[in-house]
């Protein structure tokens, strides 16, 4: 009864009673937008404190233990120690394009979350060329970290940015082509229709090993394009102070914070869509009665349970490998993963035609 669908729907129903069209529309688009920069906040204090522990768990001591029951409210307490910070703005930058650039990187994180199907019947937009869509709007990421650096005035701040800008570029082609593979499967770019094809089993399992590599290359891939460890370069504190972010304080330090946070929720929420069936509940084409029984667990339950799972992957990620060097980083990229996934591409491609999948 309480899905978000549900809700969503006697919203609509009472919007629709109470006002005309025209208002009930404009009234729907300012609670979406409220209830995204409601899901960033929430997002933001869950991820921060969800890292501390599983970086503490991992490297086996207690994390924050004294704001709150056993340290949960730190993440309330940072938030409110940037809120109250003075953001200072070096004398020599570019004060426009300073102060401009976190907005833009919270304004793309904003617009990758339109297509994300949280629950069942319950999407921001629907659009048909979703997936083109995400690939699109995240590569303009780069431009707010490449408009930081250079504005900054700060040469950490320089090399950081661009580090950066030749990261992203680069593992956007592993990530793409990863992509691809599902879509090849599929045969469609519509998020919903993606979820869709997977009511008899998620991709990772129904598109055999192509797809497994294609899983592992995208997780590699969006590491390393959201800047997470060890493909941290852009922000190497033991090289380069903090990176592209050295200059920054106060609340557009904590734009910059907050926007890597939820990227890393979005890139994982689309790793779940596309190989993990999103919010479609674990399916066995033939095992009609385990179905039903899964088909009870809420749809949103599925989708988050999926998602933070890759969270806590990426997570892993960080607190186990060491950070490589800028040749070890274009290397893996280009000697390795991108062949990987051009010929991982060809046998899906191969597959598909062959009806060889499930």
């Amino acid at each position: 009864m309480w899905s978000f669908s549900y809700i969503a729907n006697e919203i609509h129903e009472w919007l629709s009673k109470t006002f005309n069209p025209t208002w009930t529309l404009i009234i729907e688009m300012v609670l979406a937008g409220v209830a995204v920069i409601g899901l960033f906040a929430v997002l933001g204090l869950i991820l921060v404190i969800m890292e501390r522990k599983v970086s503490a768990w991992i490297q086996i001591r207690l994390g924050p233990n004294r704001v709150g029951p056993k340290g949960m409210m730190q993440s309330m307490a940072d938030t409110v120690k940037l809120m109250v910070k003075e953001g200072l703005t070096p004398t020599g930058a570019d004060k426009i394009m300073f102060n401009v650039a976190p907005v833009i990187a919270m304004i793309v994180a904003m617009l990758l979350l339109a297509p994300i199907a949280f629950a069942k019947n319950f999407q921001l937009w629907d659009l048909n060329i979703g997936v083109l869509y995400v690939s699109c709007v995240s590569s303009l990421m780069v431009i707010s970290i490449l408009m930081a650096g250079w504005s900054s005035n700060n040469k950490y701040s320089l090399l950081g940015a661009m580090r950066s800008g030749a990261q992203i570029v680069s593992y956007e082609l592993s990530a793409g082509l990863s992509i691809l593979t599902i879509i090849v499967f599929t045969g469609d770019l519509q998020m919903s229709k993606i979820i869709a094809s997977q009511k008899t089993g998620w991709w990772i399992f129904k598109g055999h090993i192509p797809a497994l590599i294609a899983f592992i290359t995208f997780l590699i891939a969006v590491t390393a394009e959201t800047n997470r460890a060890p493909f941290d370069l852009a922000e190497a504190e033991s090289e380069l102070t903090a990176g592209f972010h050295t200059e920054y304080s106060g609340m557009k330090f904590a734009l910059f914070f907050l926007a890597e946070y939820v990227n890393v929720f979005i890139v994982c929420a689309i790793g779940a869509t596309l190989f993990l069936g999103g919010w479609m509940p674990f399916h066995i084409s033939t095992w009609t009665g385990f179905n039903h029984v899964m088909d009870y667990i809420p749809s949103s339950i599925w989708f988050f349970g999926k998602t933070f799972f890759l969270i806590f992957v990426i997570m892993w990620f960080r607190w186990t490998f060491p950070r490589l060097r800028i040749d070890q980083l274009l290397n893996l990229e280009w000697k390795y993963l991108l062949p990987i996934s051009m010929i991982n591409l060809l046998v899906a491609t191969l597959m598909a035609m062959m009806g060889w999948h499930f």
